[in-house]
């Protein structure tokens, strides 16, 4: 569901223009026009509009060419989060990436405003479908049809601020019915607006009207809503609320091909193209290749600086690479349990200091599968692609691997087979892919759910949907080509009920980072349960910073009330000005 509308906006909120304006672009074209606005307000048009909606969740072309401003959140997410180094050819490369992960991003980054102006442009054109059709008379567009495009509109309105929340924290809700785009994000006293009741409505419009089953894969459904109403509850810390919904979606849901949600059997089903959409795909982007679209800007272009240099010919930018702390985080006992407190101690071997040349041998301890689902390590199967060899398969030996470290991911990176298969394809500055991402998968829900249940008391059935998840990793071994596990893989549930609610909160919490590791998550979660300072600053950089001394090193730090959250583009300030003020106030600290 890519863009059918090449109309971008770039300018701050800009992308809440009018159906009036739009009509203008649009509509009132006289000879040179190829739509009437009879076209536009018909049940074809709305659904145009729709699928316009939804193409603005792998980002804005024009917000940045390089499509880095979407909702994958490689930078903000993973990136920001400690899962993951820039890399890059070097240090320079992409150097306002660099600012990101140390905690001082400018208001003038243009990759910050590349993303805030990804996240309005979404908002923009799920208000241009309630504008159309509000507008609409196509005899068509029955109630029953209305109701549906108006949830799904509403919901994806919703995700797109739920994303400016978790990114920018005080931004303000903008609808349907706005015809300025100088909205404030303040009240009269001065204090930031809460726009967390405007986000639940919406999502709680499409949880209670959307139906179980759609007719495309892609489209939200009824559970899909449910959940994000849910996730926004949760980081809100209501979780009552939140538990009742995932109750329901736990035990009720379905996909939106009408499928009962459960996980896969294998981990790594969730990352291939052959199994994408699956039993598990609660809200996935989808991505395609060869559809005719120029530059194949239909396809996976979020990463599209991301591959290893030893696929699909090389020269691949080398970008967002597993740190070492993630790796590290895959250690198991000799129980198969994670090590919550000690996984850092020891470092999982890595290959960054041994010559191509030379022989090495991987990590021998207890591992965890997802490991090797989620990062390429020498000597390890990478996919289809064969074995893992030196540094010069994630990146040229040099500033590139200094920086970067040896590791490189792949959840986002196609097999040879599918390369092949021709589901990938040689996009301007990289490579476009066919592959699908998935914005949220059951076993994220599981383990939310597993949070409110400890947060309410209930500790055994945390447990339950936690050992539901590591049970599946047991199940996901990385074999080679006779068949043999790839490494020392012992991973099992938790035996017995937790000691204490830290326990099991900590239990949980670690489960989450293994589970969802380079999805894009992490920061956003260690923002909302009120750690990120501490795990950071106390865990992460003290290692990290010399590991990666020009990267992390020469003071990096987390600055808690002010690194949580970006600063708002300065362009966006510059922009809200009325009566010779701002009507956006900027982010604490900055």
């Amino acid at each position: 569901m890519k863009l059918i509308l090449k109309y971008t906006v770039f300018s701050f909120l800009l992308s809440i223009v009018t159906l009036s304006a739009c009509k203008q672009q649009f509509l009132d074209l006289g000879p040179q026009g190829v739509y009437s606005e009879s076209d536009l307000l018909s049940k074809k048009g709305v659904d145009g509009f729709l699928i316009d909606a939804y193409a603005t969740l792998d980002g804005s072309q024009a917000a940045n060419f390089l499509g880095f401003s979407g909702s994958y959140n490689w930078i903000w997410g993973s990136i920001a989060g400690g899962d993951a180094y820039k890399g890059g050819t070097n240090f320079t490369d992409q150097s306002e990436i660099n600012q990101v992960m140390q905690y001082a991003t400018p208001t003038t980054n243009s990759q910050l405003l590349a993303r805030w102006n990804g996240i309005f442009d979404g908002i923009g054109r799920a208000n241009i479908v309630l504008q159309a059709l509000a507008k609409a008379t196509d005899p068509a567009l029955t109630e029953a049809v209305k109701k549906q495009v108006a949830a799904e509109a509403r919901f994806l309105r919703a995700f797109h601020h739920f994303e400016g929340k978790k990114i920018f924290g005080n931004i303000p809700f903008v609808d349907e019915k706005a015809t300025d785009y100088k909205i404030q994000n303040t009240d009269a006293s001065g204090n930031y607006i809460n726009s967390w009741p405007q986000i639940e409505t919406d999502f709680k419009f499409a949880y209670e009207n959307l139906d179980e089953v759609k007719t495309g894969k892609g489209r939200v459904n009824k559970w899909t809503a449910g959940a994000y109403l849910a996730k926004a509850y949760l980081y809100q810390n209501k979780f009552a609320e939140a538990k009742a919904l995932f109750d329901q979606i736990i035990g009720q849901g379905k996909t939106s091909q009408g499928v009962k949600l459960d996980l896969t059997a294998n981990f790594g089903e969730n990352f291939r193209i052959a199994t994408q959409n699956s039993k598990e795909a609660m809200f996935e982007v989808q991505s395609a290749i060869g559809d005719g679209a120029g530059d194949n800007t239909n396809g996976f272009r979020e990463a599209i600086l991301c591959y290893p240099n030893g696929i699909a010919g090389g020269t691949n930018s080398w970008f967002y690479r597993p740190s070492q702390n993630l790796v590290n985080a895959f250690r198991t006992d000799e129980n198969g349990l994670p090590l919550l407190d000690t996984y850092n101690n020891v470092d999982v071997t890595s290959n960054e200091t041994v010559p191509d040349a030379s022989p090495f041998t991987p990590y021998a301890g207890n591992l965890d599968p997802r490991l090797d689902h989620t990062v390429g390590r020498r000597g390890i199967p990478y996919l289809d692609w064969g074995l893992m060899s030196g540094l010069a398969f994630t990146a040229p030996p040099g500033e590139s691997i200094t920086n970067g470290g040896p590791f490189t991911g792949k959840k986002h990176v196609f097999s040879s087979a599918e390369f092949s298969a021709g589901q990938v394809a040689r996009a301007s500055f990289g490579i476009a892919s066919a592959l699908n991402y998935d914005l949220m998968r059951f076993a994220d829900v599981l383990l939310m759910a597993a949070e409110c249940e400890v947060e309410v008391g209930s500790l055994e059935k945390a447990r339950e949907y936690v050992n539901r998840v590591r049970a599946r990793a047991a199940a996901s071994p990385v074999k080679t080509t006779d068949g043999t596990n790839a490494a020392k893989y012992v991973v099992n549930p938790y035996p017995t009920a937790w000691a204490s609610q830290a326990m099991a909160r900590q239990a949980v919490r670690f489960e989450r980072r293994i589970e969802l590791g380079m999805e894009g998550h992490r920061f956003f979660d260690l923002v909302r349960w009120g750690i990120a300072d501490q795990v950071i600053n106390n865990e992460y950089l003290p290692k990290e910073s010399l590991r990666r001394s020009l990267a992390l090193g020469n003071g990096v730090k987390f600055t808690k009330n002010k690194s949580e959250y970006q600063p708002i583009p300065d362009y966006a300030i510059t922009q809200s000005f009325v009566n010779g003020k701002p009507t956006l106030k900027q982010n604490p600290g900055y």
